[in-house]
């Protein structure tokens, strides 16, 4: 059979155009990150949590008060132009006080949500992968460390260790990293009889390299999610503390300890009070927001 050339006809191209990708590949991190780029909630408490921590950093030292001078010739002073937030009973820059408690307050959730994913994350990722009668007893002791209110992990510490900021962060390593544990579990039960394991088990990888290669990168986004939402209870959980007396010793200051020394006056000077409960809740809120961005975005099943 013979062709002409009248039996073919170039394309037009507007046909061609219709075959051009509208949008380009990409990786699963940079698809994260453009559907966590359009949720605004989520990027209004990314940038403010940016801020907040940037300022308790920097903040305190562009500052010519300190939060442990006392003047008490201007206590109990209102918000001014000299301090922004007025100053407290002792005299002492209620702002700059403010900006050292997010120091406090930021340090312990940070550094109790690091330990929180380094023993939650291994603890939950043995337990999983191995199951049976290991499964069974690493489970058992979370259900006893669970029977245990956080109170008597605290007073236990402090009578060991002491008071001060490193028995709040044990504290709250202890009871925090148990969530995370049998978050990661579930994750890793549900894919380590997934076709790529059993593809690592015959190239003869060991448990542990197809534990920590292979099952936990693949369980990463409950386990980020989770250790966002962690950072703001353990904010909260030391603020509490604090504010029972439990935590910071003076001078040193946490927004839980700011809000405790204004209570005895918050009707007279209502302002000591609102300044520090408005940062737990502004820094709450934002790790919230931040937390269910990120819920969305590196959940497949969210993908629009």
């Amino acid at each position: 059979m013979e062709f002409s050339k009248e039996m073919f006809e170039k394309v037009p191209a507007e046909e061609k155009d219709l075959n051009t990708v509208v949008r380009p590949s990409m990786t699963y991190w940079q698809d994260v990150w453009r559907r966590f780029r359009k949720n605004k909630l989520a990027m209004s408490g990314l940038i403010f949590v940016v801020f907040i921590t940037l300022m308790a950093i920097f903040g305190p030292m562009l500052s010519r008060y300190n939060y442990y001078a006392q003047d008490f010739s201007i206590a109990n002073q209102g918000p001014s132009a000299q301090h922004w937030f007025g100053t407290d009973k002792f005299g002492r820059d209620i702002f700059v006080r403010i900006l050292y408690g997010a120091r406090i307050s930021l340090t312990v959730g940070y550094v109790a949500s690091i330990l929180n994913l380094l023993i939650g994350v291994l603890y939950g990722g043995i337990a999983g992968y191995f199951g049976g009668k290991v499964d069974n007893i690493m489970m058992r002791i979370i259900d006893i460390l669970y029977s245990i209110p956080m109170m008597i992990y605290v007073i236990l510490i402090m009578v060991v260790v002491g008071s001060g900021l490193k028995s709040i962060i044990i504290a709250i390593a202890i009871a925090f990293w148990l969530t995370m544990a049998r978050i990661v579990r579930g994750q890793i039960i549900s894919l380590k009889e997934q076709e790529f394991v059993l593809a690592a088990k015959t190239l003869g990888a060991s448990s542990m390299r197809i534990l920590l290669r292979h099952l936990i990168p693949n369980a990463m986004g409950p386990i980020i999610v989770t250790l966002t939402l962690s950072v703001p209870d353990a904010i909260f959980t030391e603020s509490f503390l604090s504010f029972i007396g439990l935590g910071i010793s003076a001078p040193q200051a946490s927004w839980g300890t700011l809000a405790s020394e204004a209570l005895d006056s918050y009707q007279l000077y209502p302002t000591q009070l609102f300044f520090p409960a408005i940062a737990i809740c502004l820094t709450m809120l934002a790790f919230n927001f931040l937390g269910d961005g990120l819920r969305e975005a590196l959940d497949p099943k969210m993908r629009k």
